[in-house]
């Protein structure tokens, strides 16, 4: 597990990968595995990799924080896709110490596979009496209905390339929809992109970061309309 040597191109290659499907390294919020990580890449990604050079801009926006961020920090080799091997060493001696750790003071495989066993039955048992006792009616999740005015920096910038930057920012409550080019003057056509977002986890200025850090590309963003759903 890992993703390799994160100072070299194909180390970011695969970081950028990963980040995909993700806005974050763990979870869906900025967490110790995003600080790990962050600390392990020498500056930012270049701008083909947008997945990560997305990540990389939003996590250096926490540099303040970063120490208050939730979650316990692990070694690098912890973290990415499963797939990849850990050329670091620095998830190997973790993994020997979890190879060394004898739970119950035997070797008696069967009794520790009884005894998960019912630790697992009694978990699942006070989860469904829980859920019995939490009769909650579902929020109302408010939303809205945005449209975007993102604009180049001439008539030579990739809007192709542009549009994809755009829509590798990923977050809970955001959801990318129908876009189009409008000419806007002297061969320039500036990108608008409709999307539809949760109001408690997504805002204007949120996104007008994110955008706007791709900035080989991006020249400024602005809110077209703005609809609650």
């Amino acid at each position: 597990m890992g993703f390799g040597d994160l100072k070299t191109p194909a180390g970011l290659q695969v970081l950028n990968d990963y980040l995909a499907d993700k806005s974050y390294i763990e979870g869906y919020v900025p967490s110790q595995a995003d600080v790990a990580v962050f600390e392990a890449v020498s500056g930012p990604p270049p701008a083909d990799l947008c997945h990560a050079l997305r990540w990389y801009n939003h996590i250096k926006s926490y540099e303040k924080e970063k120490a208050s961020l939730p979650g316990v920090k692990k070694s690098l080799g912890k973290y990415g896709p499963a797939s990849v091997e850990d050329t670091t060493g620095s998830g190997a001696a973790d993994a020997k110490d979890d190879d060394d750790i004898d739970l119950f003071g035997s070797d008696d495989e069967e009794v520790y596979e009884k005894v998960k066993k019912q630790r697992g039955s009694e978990k699942s048992a006070l989860h469904n009496m829980n859920q019995r006792k939490l009769k909650v009616e579902p929020a109302v999740v408010a939303k809205s209905s945005i449209l975007l005015d993102v604009k180049p920096w001439d008539d030579e910038t990739d809007m192709t390339k542009l549009e994809e930057c755009v829509r590798s920012i990923q977050a809970d409550g955001l959801v990318w929809g129908s876009s189009k080019l409008v000419p806007v003057g002297y061969g320039i056509k500036k990108l608008q992109i409709q999307c539809v977002v949760e109001d408690d986890k997504v805002g204007t200025d949120m996104l007008e970061e994110q955008i706007t850090a791709f900035e080989d590309y991006v020249q400024s963003m602005d809110v077209a309309a703005f609809n609650k759903i």
